[in-house]
């Protein structure tokens, strides 16, 4: 793999604390790291890239660091830790592997890692958090339903065999894609397009605790209605849409359709819309210089009052707070 993120270095230090600070600021303190044994000397680089729902960092240090994955009201992150060059000693909830390039580690929300790169060799590694939010949704499209709870996913990720392969193709697309010089490539939605099949890629790529439902696709019972208005939402988000509309688009009735997604998501199908709009309104306003305002009307807001107050009451914060952090 050429080496990844070359323009967006956060920090070259022989501090290992430096590097210990820029990992947490990176990943939104969705981590806490402390060393493992005394604080070592030598080269520590950190380079990384963040968004709503992912941020990947790419770590050269011969630090041995152990990583608190941590959880909240939003369910917590998924790591995924692949090398780059020479090899890591890695455990997680009893769980040993060494970590190269033919074999990534995969944590999961509320894990706790210890990572020790070998001293034969330089180590480099990447690590990309993913937001269980997200997972949860390409959960949903695959079987038309969410997990009843978390997915957890096995330790070790054999990058060797088809499947695994198929995962560090996608891996390696996304770093070109924010390596690559061209505006279109920075846009959140082509970001978000290509995290979402690295996603649909480790779902049915790694066993974890959910396999056995993806067997064979949407499960009995869930019904074709459903996945037809997941289906036709994703395609007109940034269009006026209607329970009405969605209705007719999935052939069946408002009253039908709002009970399975009742049943099955556990809201209604505008509530789903509204959700589904601010999170990639959210996305947006941390990817772009653009008003909050030509945002929100791109993604079908025409009431931005109204729209404030729902924004602050999912994400706790208003637009213009999140805008300032960009």
């Amino acid at each position: 793999m050429p080496t990844p993120l070359r323009n967006h270095v956060i920090t070259r230090s022989r501090n290992p604390v430096d590097l210990l600070n820029a990992a947490t600021s990176l990943f939104g303190g969705s981590i806490a790291t402390s060393p493992l044994d005394e604080l070592c000397g030598g080269d520590h680089e950190l380079r990384g890239v963040a968004a709503h729902d992912f941020a990947v960092g790419y770590f050269v240090s011969p630090l041995d660091v152990r990583v608190a994955s941590a959880t909240g009201r939003d369910r917590g992150s998924y790591f995924l830790n692949i090398g780059v060059a020479g090899a890591i000693s890695a455990s997680c909830g009893g769980l040993r592997a060494t970590l190269d390039e033919a074999t990534a580690g995969i944590a999961n929300p509320g894990d706790i890692q210890e990572l020790r790169p070998l001293p034969s060799r330089r180590t480099r590694f990447l690590g990309l958090r993913i937001d269980a939010a997200l997972v949860d949704q390409e959960f949903a499209a695959l079987t038309g339903h969410p997990p009843v709870s978390t997915v957890r996913f096995d330790f070790a990720l054999d990058l060797a065999r088809s499947k695994g392969r198929a995962v560090r193709l996608l891996v390696r697309s996304l770093l070109e894609q924010l390596d690559s010089g061209d505006p279109l490539f920075q846009r959140a939605e082509l970001q978000r397009s290509q995290l979402r099949s690295l996603v649909t890629a480790l779902l049915l790529a790694q066993p974890h605790s959910h396999t056995g439902q993806l067997h064979g696709g949407p499960q009995p019972g869930v019904p074709r209605s459903l996945r037809a208005a997941l289906a036709y939402i994703e395609a007109n988000l940034a269009e006026p849409l209607s329970l009405d509309g969605i209705a007719g688009a999935a052939g069946c009735s408002p009253r039908t359709l709002s009970l399975a997604f009742r049943a099955r998501l556990g809201l209604s199908p505008m509530a789903y819309v509204r959700n589904l709009r601010l999170d990639r309104i959210r996305e947006d306003i941390l990817a772009s210089a653009d008003p909050v305002g030509t945002i929100a009307y791109r993604w079908g807001v025409s009431h931005l009052g109204r729209f404030a107050g729902e924004y602050r009451a999912r994400f706790a914060e208003l637009p213009s707070e999140t805008a300032a952090r960009r």
